[in-house]
């Protein structure tokens, strides 16, 4: 497995080495002794799995008690995958980075605890793996709003398209509001 940096603290892309020969590919999407090795030590506590299609928008979600860590994977199709550097502590506290995972790239992105998360579906049908940390906490889970100027996620939708959301994620908070609950 291949460690890349991105550009905010903690936040990883890990590249799995592929088995192909006549009958497919073959590869290791977690280990736990390897993403040890690249300090990457969350006890991860659930599986969860998305199917959805081009055009939706879900996130940026976050909790403010017992914050997920989150191994995400594309597992068919490409997403603009999009975090939120939550951690008052942090050298990179309120950036944010944008980019794309495609299935075809055979990647995993590690968002440790304290990020705010969401992805844009660009292909017609996407199936989205994400093991999390901590378990959904509904009183304390909250919504970034993903469009809030001072974020500043260049989202790649075309002129004048409106992303699929849900209610939800359509009455996200702005950063302003973020940061209060955050203090």
């Amino acid at each position: 497995m291949e460690v890349r940096p991105t550009s905010l603290h903690g936040m990883v892309l890990l590249a799995h080495p592929v088995q192909t020969d006549a009958r497919g590919t073959y590869e290791v999407l977690w280990n736990r002794d390897e993403l040890a090795g690249a300090g990457i030590t969350g006890d991860f506590l659930q599986d969860n799995l998305i199917k959805t299609r081009r055009g939706t928008l879900r996130g940026l979600h976050f909790q403010t008690r017992h914050p997920q860590g989150k191994l995400l994977t594309v597992l068919e199709g490409e997403v603009y995958d999009a975090a939120v550097d939550l951690r008052p502590d942090s050298p990179t506290f309120g950036r944010a980075e944008g980019l794309v995972l495609r299935a075809s790239d055979h990647t995993s992105l590690w968002l440790p605890p304290g990020f705010a998360h969401g992805f844009l579906s660009l292909s017609e049908q996407v199936i989205y793996s994400y093991k999390v940390t901590a378990p959904w906490d509904p009183p304390y889970a909250q919504v970034l709003a993903w469009d809030d100027p001072a974020v500043g996620l260049p989202w790649p939708l075309q002129a004048g398209q409106v992303p699929l959301l849900s209610d939800r994620d359509q009455m996200g908070q702005s950063w302003a509001q973020v940061r209060q609950l955050l203090d």
